[in-house]
């Protein structure tokens, strides 16, 4: 893998003029739902959570490979009901949608706005590449007020099917009429980022949980804790 540290000069960068983001754990918190719910959820907020997110990625996955495609708010739903059940927390409806609600609302990241203004001062063009639906990934944005720092936000739906499917990709290459490498990928999911630097786009994972390398042959260019670097490192061709 190409690994480099959080500042510096990168060349596979220089030439950037779309930074394209993903939304749920790279903007937005996923955990962020049930954390503000911990006191009601109790000690096991946290495991609620992470079970939560991994049925979530899961059922993507496993729809795309059947070509079974429904929305991402489909496959929320599912994951949550999977998670409250692992929890013995399945019949409690009223925490069902209380978590629920806040999904529509996740916190941003703290650095997310200034990061986006500092790219849009350099004259680079920001989006977002989600799973997300457009009415999920609409209300995220509002939420966090974000809206006018990014030039378009592309849901999965206009493809029909999730990530990393590479027609996906090409959504966010046709969308911004930009070549791959001409795009950065930002993703905190390995395996996202692995599927867009097979596509061919500059890839930065986004490795917020401090995770292993996804063993894989697709690696990321480069590799930081949060996006509090990038505007350092983007769109500096001479």
């Amino acid at each position: 893998m190409h690994t480099m540290t959080d500042t510096g000069p990168d060349t596979r960068f220089a030439r950037t003029r779309v930074a394209v983001f993903d939304a749920y754990g790279t903007l937005f918190d996923v955990a962020a739902a049930a954390r503000h719910l911990a006191d009601e959820i109790g000690p096991q907020w946290q495991t609620l959570s992470a079970v939560w997110r991994e049925k979530q990625l899961q059922y993507t996955w496993l729809r795309a490979v059947m070509n079974r495609h429904t929305d991402f708010w489909s496959v929320t739903r599912d994951g949550l009901d999977y998670a409250l059940e692992t929890a013995d927390l399945g019949g409690d409806a009223g925490l069902r949608q209380r978590l629920l609600d806040l999904y529509w609302q996740l916190d941003a990241y703290p650095e997310v706005p200034e990061v986006l203004r500092a790219l849009k001062r350099k004259g680079i063009a920001t989006a977002i590449l989600s799973n997300g639906s457009p009415d999920m990934l609409a209300a995220a944005v509002e939420s966090a007020g974000i809206g006018p720092l990014l030039d378009d936000v592309i849901s999965v739906e206009d493809a029909g099917v999730f990530k990393p499917d590479f027609s996906v990709y090409r959504l966010a290459s046709d969308r911004m009429a930009a070549f791959p490498p001409d795009i950065a990928f930002f993703s905190s999911n390995g395996w996202d980022a692995a599927g867009a630097a097979a596509f061919g786009f500059a890839v930065c994972w986004v490795n917020r949980a401090g995770a292993p390398q996804e063993r894989l042959p697709w690696t990321p260019d480069r590799v930081v804790a949060d996006l509090t670097p990038l505007p350092s490192f983007l769109g500096d061709a001479a």
